[in-house]
């Protein structure tokens, strides 16, 4: 039963992952997700501010996830990178997409599990986690 209410909505890649009209999109009515340019109050997370270019910006965070667990650079663009995180028993993925917004010194994000109902709040610990790496000593 428990295994049917983790993996009950399952989704792929595609159904999930990339811009709509230049931003993420918004979260499923799942709590399973957050996201920084979501509206639902649910899912809204605050983004990741930055000081500088976003070359710079795009290296500093292409470089800090390399170095966490489970991992996978699915793609990364000038302005735009998904990952794939992996649970560590199930292999569960997780897609995390950044939007890097040189204007207002902002990466933007997504983060929602493929499938599964319910995530246990892992999405938005792990942001928040991303944020403070980020924030902390270069």
């Amino acid at each position: 039963m428990a295994f049917m209410f983790l993996t009950g909505c399952r989704q792929t890649v595609a159904e999930t992952a990339g811009l709509e009209g230049g931003r993420l999109r918004p979260c499923p009515d799942s709590p399973n997700c957050v996201c920084t340019q979501d509206t639902d109050e649910r899912h809204r997370i605050e983004p990741i501010r930055f000081e500088g270019t976003r070359e710079e910006a795009r290296d500093r965070l292409l470089a800090l996830i390399g170095h966490m667990d489970r991992a996978t650079i699915a793609k990364a663009g000038a302005d735009y990178i998904h990952v794939e995180f992996r649970s560590a028993v199930f292999r569960f993925v997780d897609d995390v997409e950044f939007l890097i917004d040189d204007t207002a010194g902002l990466i933007h994000f997504r983060s929602a599990s493929r499938a599964g109902y319910y995530d246990f709040k892992v999405n938005r610990r792990r942001m928040e986690d991303i944020r403070r790496r980020f924030a902390g000593p270069r």
